[in-house]
């Protein structure tokens, strides 16, 4: 057991753990706060992996500007109908299989490609599963970044201020 694979471990849990916390939790402050550590740990797997610009991107992008600006989209709308988020059971059902299904597919392509051999070259580089991540697999994380930019979409929205009727 390497120092590699205990760091990767201890993340993986706290990623894992504080990514559930940003979907169970009620207010959408406290949510903001969970994504802020699911997000700082996934730049440490970034930067574990050797891809440091990728690291570094994540933190400076999106934790530094994308988590600021929902942040302060939930601290607008404190006072709004959207403070306690109320999620029904055919929801919670809809979601943890999506997320099992999702969950299910990353485990048997990492199984995949962790079993592929390496290659022995002079320089250490991230291996196979870091260089299949930053070529081939990279679409997932560009995915995630228009995925970030609808939830600001979605926090200017929440945070814009309603007009009473009658007001022009």
């Amino acid at each position: 057991m390497n120092l590699d694979f205990v760091l990767f471990t201890i993340l993986a849990t706290l990623i894992a753990a504080s990514a559930v916390g940003v979907v169970s939790s009620a207010t959408i402050v406290r949510s903001a706060v969970f994504l802020l550590f699911t997000l700082i740990g996934v730049a440490f797997l970034y930067f574990l992996l050797g891809a440091e610009f990728l690291g570094a991107t994540q933190l400076i992008v999106y934790v530094g500007g994308t988590l600021v600006l929902v942040v302060f989209g939930g601290m607008l709308t404190t006072a709004g109908p959207f403070n306690v988020l109320r999620t029904k059971t055919a929801e919670w059902v809809l979601s943890g299989s999506v997320a099992a299904g999702v969950f299910a597919l990353l485990v048997s392509i990492s199984l995949q490609l962790g079993a592929r051999p390496t290659s022995t070259g002079d320089i250490p580089g991230p291996g196979p599963l870091g260089m299949a991540f930053l070529t081939t697999h990279l679409l997932p994380f560009e995915i995630v970044s228009v995925h970030l930019l609808v939830v600001l979409i979605g926090a200017a929205y929440l945070a814009r201020a309603k007009k009473k009727a009658g007001s022009p």
